[in-house]
C-alpha cells in the first residue's frame, strides 16, 4: 500500500490500524507528491513493474494538488485503486476526484473503522480478476473481457477503473435489472448501498464516452429507483 499523506501523525495512525487489522505488513507513506510518483515511476520506463494494490491520497499536498497526482496516474493507465484522503466534504470535489479517476473518496474525519472497511472492500475488488473470455461486440461496441479493453466504431476509449467495472458488469448480465444496492456493493463494497449519487456520476461519464443518450439510450436504461439494465441498441445488433 502507498500512502501519500503530508500529516505524519494522522499516517501513523492509519498505518498502525492497516497492520493492526492485518490487512498489509508493507505500507510506504509519502508526505507529497512529487517523492510519491519518483517511487511509483521509472522516469524511463514509465510505472514500475508490481506496483502497490492501493494508494491512499490526500488531496492537500505541500507540493501539488491530490488532483494532479490522481491524473498522472490514470493518464499513464495505471489501474491500482485510489482511495481520496480528503478534509473537503463538498460534493463537488466527490465529483472532480471521481471524474479523475478516483475509485472512492472518505472525508476526515473519519472512522478507523469505516477507512478499514473501504480498503478491504477495493483490496478485494483489485484482486478479483473475472474469469471471462468472451467478447460482447453488436457491430458499434466491442468490449474485450479477457483484455478489458472497448472499442466504439472500432476505436479503442479509455474507461476508468470504475467505469469498466460497471460497463462489465451490465454487459455480462445483459438483458437483466442490476439493482442500485447491487451495483453500489459490488463497485464500492457494502458501507455504500445507499450512495446513489456515486453511481449517478460513474454512469453519466460512461454515459459520455459511449455516445450514449439518457433520453434516448442505446445501451445503459434506467430503471427510475430501481436500477440499471444493459441493451444494445436494436439497430446496432
Amino acid at each position: 500500500i502507498v500512502m501519500i499523506e503530508d500529516d505524519e501523525g494522522h499516517a501513523r495512525l492509519i498505518e498502525k490500524n492497516i497492520r493492526r487489522a492485518g490487512i498489509s505488513n508493507t505500507i510506504h507513506h509519502f508526505l507529497d507528491g512529487t517523492s510519491a510518483l519518483s517511487f511509483l515511476y521509472d522516469s524511463d520506463h514509465g510505472p514500475v513493474r508490481n506496483g502497490p494494490a492501493l494508494i491512499l491520497l490526500d488531496l492537500n499536498l505541500p507540493d501539488m494538488h491530490g488532483y494532479d497526482v490522481l491524473k498522472k496516474l490514470r493518464a499513464s493507465k495505471v489501474q491500482t485503486p485510489v482511495l481520496i484522503l480528503s478534509g473537503v466534504a463538498e460534493m463537488d470535489s466527490k465529483v472532480r476526484s471521481f471524474g479523475f479517476g478516483a475509485d472512492d473518496y472518505v472525508t476526515k474525519p473519519f472512522s478507523v473503522q469505516e477507512l478499514m472497511a473501504r480498503i478491504r472492500a477495493l483490496l478485494r475488488q483489485h484482486q478479483h480478476t473475472p474469469a471471462e473470455s468472451a467478447v460482447f461486440d453488436d457491430g458499434a461496441l466491442k468490449i474485450d473481457f479477457a483484455r478489458r479493453q472497448v472499442f466504439l466504431q472500432q476505436q479503442l476509449i479509455s474507461l476508468t477503473r470504475k467505469e469498466y467495472q460497471l460497463l462489465s458488469l451490465l454487459a455480462l448480465h445483459k438483458g437483466q435489472l442490476i439493482t442500485q444496492p447491487q451495483i453500489l456493493k459490488d463497485l464500492w463494497g457494502p458501507t455504500h448501498q445507499e450512495d446513489t449519487h456515486y453511481l449517478r456520476i460513474l454512469v453519466a461519464k460512461l454515459r459520455s464516452k459511449l455516445n450514449d443518450d439518457a433520453l434516448q439510450p442505446k445501451y445503459i436504461i434506467t430503471e427510475p429507483g430501481v436500477g440499471l439494465r444493459f441493451l444494445p441498441s436494436a439497430s446496432c445488433a
